[in-house]
């Protein structure tokens, strides 16, 4: 089991805090690989080509939920490290 195997693999959300309990694989199975926000019927749901796209996206969503910048820095320091940005 490695240290990010709790964490959705894609944009690094617990997946203990998705509200769908993980994404969809194509047959419509559940995956903990990647939350519900990242992954439905077997495809990401962003367009996303880098680690630093999603880095930018996730700021800025925590930004609009009022997370101060050093929270932003913490919570998103460890997604290029996630299995999807591996390539």
């Amino acid at each position: 089991m490695g240290a990010y195997d709790k964490f959705c693999q894609s944009c690094g959300m617990p997946m203990d805090k998705d509200p769908a309990k993980g994404g969809t694989k194509k047959d419509g199975t559940k995956t903990q690989k990647y939350c519900s926000l990242c992954y439905e019927k077997g495809a990401f749901k962003d367009n996303f080509t880098s680690a630093d796209e999603m880095v930018s996206f996730v700021k800025g969503k925590l930004k609009e939920m009022g997370y101060g910048s050093l929270k932003r820095w913490f919570f998103t320091s460890h997604i290029p490290k996630l299995e999807r940005w591996q390539v």
